[in-house]
């Protein structure tokens, strides 16, 4: 496979063999990651696909979904859904910006790039979106925040006498 297409092709149709059935190359990490509804678009659709092929999968899916019932979590569950280890919205403009201290800036760099945390990693979409916003734009939304307040101002003001 000298066709760099065909071979990424054919990691993605990757399968494992549990017992005697073939199933998608899918984790349980990635299935708790279906449930919570935190993966992207393009993943979410090879995984509702891959389960829709696989009833060794769908079999994986009830028992997690029965585990998440019960309420048997493990650390690492416990950890993912309260993003323990989650940089706050602030923190993440600041890496945006090249401001923080080399170590943090790792961090971040880490969390988003190798862990790829799907919130975070929505998150800063979110603030390199605003950051891109075109310059009028973003002058007019600081305007109408401006005049929105300017009354409001004025009221709080202690008359002079």
């Amino acid at each position: 496979m000298n066709n760099p297409g065909l071979v990424l092709q054919h990691q993605r149709q990757s399968t494992w063999i549990q017992g005697s059935t073939i199933m998608p190359n899918i984790t349980r990490e990635q299935l708790h990651s279906y449930l919570e509804d935190s993966l992207s678009e393009a993943e979410t659709a090879r995984i509702e696909q891959a389960i829709r092929d696989s009833e060794a999968l769908q079999r994986l899916l009830r028992s997690i979904m029965q585990e998440r019932d019960r309420g048997e979590h493990s650390i690492g569950a416990i950890w993912c859904r309260l993003r323990l280890s989650c940089v706050s919205r602030e923190q993440l403009g600041s890496y945006l910006l090249k401001v923080l201290d080399s170590e943090l800036q790792a961090y971040i760099d880490f969390h988003l790039h190798t862990v790829a945390c799907a919130f975070c990693l929505a998150n800063l979409a979110d603030l390199q979106t605003l950051h891109k916003e075109p310059t009028p734009k973003a002058r007019a939304r600081r305007q109408r925040f401006f005049e929105s307040s300017a009354g409001f101002l004025q009221v709080c003001r202690p008359e002079q006498s």
